[in-house]
């Protein structure tokens, strides 16, 4: 996986928020007021790229940690496993083996 710059990700997230804006036939992007709803001004559509941007740059950084956190065996799989020690704990290092190898750390 090739590691992508904020710059890169600021590209990516203008083409994204482009398509979204009504002036390109997208449905655009609101915001509403008690019951006054308008589209975005252009700065907040250049907010709105910035913190896309940034925010896909988190998930390139950090998003293995969630993904392994959802894979892994649960605590009460390690504690019974580490009690039972032998094959059962084999077994739970070869899954979280196994979890660590499909997300590697970015």
């Amino acid at each position: 996986m090739a590691i992508k710059t904020l710059e890169e990700f600021t590209v990516e997230a203008q083409a994204e928020i482009d398509a979204q804006k009504t002036s390109n036939g997208g449905d655009g992007l609101f915001v509403q007021f008690d019951d006054v709803k308008r589209e975005y001004i252009d700065v907040e559509y250049d907010q709105a790229v910035k913190d896309l941007a940034k925010l896909k740059l988190k998930e390139q950084d950090y998003g293995w940690i969630k993904k392994r956190q959802l894979e892994y065996p649960s605590l009460q799989d390690c504690i019974h496993a580490l009690l039972d020690g032998g094959d059962t704990l084999t077994d739970l290092q070869a899954q979280r083996q196994a979890v660590k190898d499909a997300y590697p750390k970015g």
